[in-house]
C-alpha cells in the first residue's frame, strides 16, 4: 500500500470513528434523558379576551394526576407520554388546544388555550351552560362567570348534535345569537334573548325598558335591518322610554306599542 492509499484509508477510518462516537454520545444522551426524572409541571394558560380564566393551574394538575393515577413529578421521563397528556387535556370542556413538551431541564411544560364562551344558556329545566363560537358546550366555571349574551325560556336540553339538525330550536337560537354578536351595532345593545313555548324570540336591550318581539328565526337578516333603521332613525326622535314593545315579526314592518 502506497502512502496515498494509506492516507485515504486513515482518513476514512477517522470519519467512521467520528461517526461512531457521535452516535454513541447521542444514544448516551438520550439514555440519560430517559432515565432522568420529571422535575416539575409548568402550566401556562392563555387568558380569555377579558383577561379571565375558566380553568386554573391547579385544575390542570389535578386532571393530569387523575388520568395517570399519580403525580408525574419524580417519574422517569421515559414513562411520560406527552401525546397522551395533550389528549387528556383536550378532552376537558374548557380547553380548546393543548401543547405539551419536555424541556432540557426535565420540566413538563403545558400550554393551554381556553374555549371562549359567547352565549350563556339557561334551558327550560333550569340547567345552565355556555356555548362557544363553534357551538360547543362549556360548563359553568367555579372561578368566574363570563359576562356574555344570555338566553332563557323554553330552550330544550342540550343535544351535542343540535347544529347538524335540519330544524332545532337551540340551533335557531345560536344562529340568531351569532348574528347579534357579529354585528357592532347589536352586540353592545342586546343583553338577553327569551324563547317562547312556540319558539319565537324576544330580544331584551340593555338600554331602555322596551322588549323587541322578533318572532321566529325566519327572515332574521331583514328583521335585524328593519330594527336597525328604526333605532337609528326613529328612536332618537321618540326617545328610548316611549315604547313598551317593538315588533319586527311582520315582513317589512316595525310595529310599536306605546306606554
Amino acid at each position: 500500500m502506497n502512502k496515498s492509499d494509506l492516507h485515504i484509508t486513515l482518513k476514512r477510518a477517522s470519519w467512521v470513528l467520528a461517526l461512531f462516537f457521535s452516535v454513541a454520545i447521542v444514544v448516551s444522551s438520550v439514555g440519560r434523558r430517559g432515565a432522568s426524572q420529571v422535575v416539575e409541571i409548568r402550566v401556562d394558560i392563555e387568558p380569555l379576551r377579558d383577561g379571565n380564566r375558566l380553568i386554573q393551574e391547579e385544575d390542570v394538575r389535578i386532571t393530569i394526576q387523575r388520568a395517570f393515577g399519580a403525580r408525574l413529578e419524580g417519574l422517569p421521563l421515559s414513562a411520560i407520554d406527552v401525546g397522551r397528556i395533550e389528549r387528556v387535556l383536550e378532552d376537558d370542556p374548557f380547553v380548546l388546544d393543548a401543547d405539551v413538551y419536555v424541556d432540557a431541564r426535565s420540566n413538563i411544560n403545558v400550554k393551554l388555550k381556553q374555549r371562549e364562551p359567547v352565549l350563556r344558556i339557561i334551558d327550560k329545566n333550569g340547567l345552565s351552560y355556555y356555548l362557544d363560537r363553534e357551538a360547543n358546550r362549556i360548563p359553568l366555571s367555579r372561578h368566574f362567570a363570563a359576562r356574555v349574551l344570555t338566553a332563557t325560556g323554553h330552550i330544550p336540553p342540550h343535544d351535542p348534535e343540535f347544529m347538524e339538525r335540519k330544524r332545532h330550536r337551540l340551533k335557531d337560537l345560536f344562529l340568531l345569537a351569532e348574528k347579534i354578536l357579529e354585528d357592532d351595532f347589536y352586540k353592545p345593545l342586546i343583553e338577553q334573548i327569551y324563547v317562547s313555548n312556540t319558539g319565537e324570540f324576544t330580544l331584551v336591550p340593555n338600554v331602555g325598558n322596551q322588549k323587541i318581539l322578533f318572532g321566529s328565526f325566519a327572515n332574521a337578516d331583514e328583521k335585524l335591518e328593519n330594527l336597525r333603521i328604526f333605532y337609528q332613525e326613529g328612536m332618537p326622535y321618540e326617545g328610548w322610554q316611549k315604547y313598551r314593545t317593538i315588533n319586527v315579526k311582520y315582513k317589512g314592518q316595525v310595529v310599536c306599542e306605546r306606554r
